[in-house]
């Protein structure tokens, strides 16, 4: 019985996705620093909303091409660049909804996160993260 268990969970069987996952996650926390600094340097100027939302496209943006170049690399290679990049916002849009409605749920809420915006945007970077990571593997790098 317990061999039969055993024989269920083949590490190897998931390693690829363990791996993805990781790098995917990796590739996150950079677009993270990149939407952090872009929301810091342009509060002042268009507001916390707008920056919030503009920064949310360009750390998306980057994050696509290192996806395709490191994490999904060869996955997806058919899709010409602009196809791919529009397919992977049009899938994250899901993502996006759970990331950027938890930061905009936290601004209103907490006088905490509007004064250090980078609560918020951490906490909407995971919430959104699963999602991205699944939808992007399973529609975009296909």
């Amino acid at each position: 019985m317990f061999q039969r268990l055993l024989s269920l969970f083949k590490p190897e069987k998931y390693h690829t996705k363990i791996t993805q996952f990781i790098q995917f996650g990796l590739v996150g926390f950079s677009g993270l620093v990149l939407d952090t600094c872009t929301v810091y340097l342009l509060r002042h100027i268009i507001g916390l909303t707008a920056s919030t939302l503009l920064a949310y496209f360009i750390a998306a943006t980057s994050n696509w091409l290192i996806n395709r170049l490191w994490t999904f690399r060869g996955a997806g290679k058919k899709k010409k660049y602009i196809n791919q990049w529009l397919t992977f916002l049009i899938t994250n849009i899901f993502g996006f909804c759970l990331n950027r409605g938890t930061v905009l749920i936290l601004f209103y809420f907490s006088p905490t996160c509007v004064a250090h915006p980078i609560i918020a945007l951490v906490i909407g970077a995971a919430a959104g993260m699963f999602a991205n990571f699944n939808l992007s593997r399973k529609l975009v790098y296909r």
